[in-house]
């Protein structure tokens, strides 16, 4: 099938502009262009159109949607099975949600009690969930099942003011990580204030703080790629800046 952009469009459910826009910054070029000046859309088109439009359901920047297709190593299949588990896990996240707004609806009718914690269990078992798909098995090679559980279980069972003050402490958290960041010295004030509020925020779900195993997963935010990339999406060296800091803040580096 040949498409113009406005076919195109309807198709995809995107505007035309969309597509122009995706033609001049060469993200998605027409197969040719035919002699009236209409773009003219392939099957191969529909299907570079389909894996963006996936990349951005999830979230990811158009610059770096045009790196990972335009690499050499890009596998469609592949790309797709990715596409498949990513949607997956949203769909639980969303159904937990869901599970927690029906559960408020039948409260709000009378039909059944709901404690202020449970109102916010869906928010909770969200993220212990997220935490554990993404860091599960390094966290757990490294501090053993009985940890992590035992960490998991601690935020699910947080009251509603103890969530809203981890948010809070989140928030300091990255506000003065971020001015620290600018003076290049993990020693200075700010930069002990920034490590001091990462053990307050780590004492949410630790039931024991040591300096050691605070200052070891201070050096996992750099080994491990995706903690790096948690904090250097920032600020490139953000992530060696904070273990810098945490480690001096511990006792482990002078």
């Amino acid at each position: 099938m040949k498409y113009t952009v406005q076919q195109l469009a309807r198709l995809a459910g995107v505007s035309p502009r969309t597509l122009r826009y995706y033609d001049e910054i060469g993200l998605l070029k027409p197969a040719r262009i035919n002699p009236s000046g209409y773009r003219i859309y392939g099957t191969r088109e529909v299907d570079r159109l389909q894996q963006i439009l996936f990349y951005r359901e999830l979230g990811v920047s158009l610059e770096k949607i045009m790196a990972i297709l335009s690499s050499p190593n890009f596998d469609r299949v592949q790309a797709l099975m990715e596409h498949r588990e990513k949607l997956l896990e949203k769909r639980a996240q969303l159904d937990l949600l869901l599970a927690n707004v029906e559960k408020t609806i039948a409260a709000c009718g009378g039909r059944m009690e709901m404690s202020d914690q449970e109102k916010f269990m869906g928010f909770k078992q969200q993220l212990v969930e997220e935490n554990e798909r993404k860091f599960g098995k390094e966290a757990r090679e490294k501090y053993g099942d009985e940890a992590v559980d035992q960490s998991g279980r601690k935020v699910l069972n947080m009251t509603r003011e103890q969530h809203a003050q981890l948010e809070a402490l989140s928030n300091e958290l990255t506000e003065v990580l971020r001015e620290a960041f600018k003076s290049g010295d993990p020693a200075s004030e700010l930069a002990q204030e920034a490590a001091d509020l990462h053990r307050q925020w780590l004492c949410f779900f630790w039931d024991d703080y040591s300096r050691e195993a605070h200052a070891g997963l201070a050096e996992m935010y750099v080994a491990d790629e995706r903690f790096r990339a948690h904090y250097d999406k920032e600020q490139p060296g953000m992530a060696a800046f904070l273990r810098d800091a945490i480690l001096i803040y511990t006792g482990q580096k002078s």
